[in-house]
């Protein structure tokens, strides 16, 4: 048996961090907007001879060996992915994985990679889960991989691909695809990685404690959020690019506001030669810290925004807003 799966990462553009719960209960009217992109996570399946497994990471040149899925549960080396073959009883089988996005770059590149293991498992032990019953389950193990809470938004483009925005309040989480050009989006978007990978769930858990304790400028933080992301919304769905520039621009003002660490002076240099080039806007992508930036602009302004970037010392990611979600074969 050989199993290939794919799915891809994404690019938040308003609302993150409100998706993990149980923020987002607590600022009504709370909704994520991303764009799924083509730097894609894959993963392959193929039966052994013997009923041993084995997990390499072609990323991190790392091999994790076991005779039993039972040894795998307290494993750190390649945590999530031993975690998931714990999850599905894996045997007699090797599991290979790699992602086109950098290491640490806020895309959400495990959280498609986890996906995509998830799905090519769930084909090796022939079980049937329904699409949000397999995100659940995604969402869970991570959560166990890493130690704190995990949000929802990143699973959904690994799964389903586009624009859309997702929906978050008291009867549940609700994804719903945006009618935006995706090709007119994509010629305004510049990606970039920073060269300094982040750790978002440290960052996240740090916030959502302070939240949880009744923070008061956390929590007007995250009103602003909110209020930007329905904004980036209104935007969107109008082909209105002066406002999504606006919005991008504020989400950012507003996301450094959280932590001091949010942004760094390379950040903030690199912030700066978009700017002066022409972005309307500009913001890290995921918690911030490092990773990955991206900037807004007119098109005719999008090449000297990526000179610009690059003579910065940034390395540029070339994508495509990617309409298609998790692929089999």
């Amino acid at each position: 048996m050989h199993i290939v799966t794919s799915a891809p990462t994404r690019i938040d553009l308003a609302g993150g961090t409100l998706d993990i719960w149980p923020l987002y209960l607590f600022h009504p009217g709370a909704q994520t907007i991303n764009a799924a992109i083509s730097l894609r996570a894959r993963a392959g399946v193929e039966t052994r001879p013997d009923d041993r497994i084995v997990i390499t990471s072609l990323d991190t040149k790392v091999t994790v060996e076991a005779d039993h899925w039972r040894e795998l549960r307290d494993r750190r080396e390649l945590r999530l992915l031993s975690l998931l073959c714990h999850f599905f009883e894996a045997h007699g089988l090797t599991l290979t994985t790699t992602c086109e996005s950098p290491a640490g770059a806020g895309i959400a590149g495990s959280s498609a990679l986890n996906v995509a293991v998830c799905a090519a498992l769930a084909e090796w032990s022939r079980t049937h889960y329904e699409p949000e019953t397999l995100l659940q389950i995604a969402m869970n193990v991570e959560a166990q991989a890493i130690a704190v809470p995990t949000g929802v938004q990143d699973y959904r483009p690994a799964l389903y691909g586009g624009i859309a925005a997702v929906e978050l309040d008291t009867e549940g989480v609700r994804r719903v695809p945006l009618d935006v050009d995706p090709s007119e989006l994509e010629r305004r978007l510049v990606l970039c990685y920073t060269g300094a990978p982040r750790d978002s769930g440290t960052n996240n858990w740090e916030i959502m404690k302070k939240h949880i304790d009744g923070d008061r400028h956390i929590f007007d933080c995250f009103e602003r959020i909110r209020d930007t992301a329905a904004a980036m919304r209104d935007a969107l769905a109008r082909a209105d690019w002066d406002g999504v520039g606006r919005a991008l621009a504020d989400e950012w003002d507003n996301r450094k506001r959280l932590a001091p660490g949010v942004s760094t002076p390379a950040i903030d240099e690199l912030v700066a030669r978009a700017t002066r080039t022409g972005a309307l806007g500009a913001k890290v992508c995921g918690a911030g810290g490092g990773g990955c930036l991206v900037c807004f602009g007119p098109p005719d302004r999008r090449e000297a925004i990526r000179e610009a970037l690059a003579a910065g010392g940034a390395r540029l990611l070339d994508f495509r807003i990617e309409q298609h979600g998790l692929t089999r074969g």
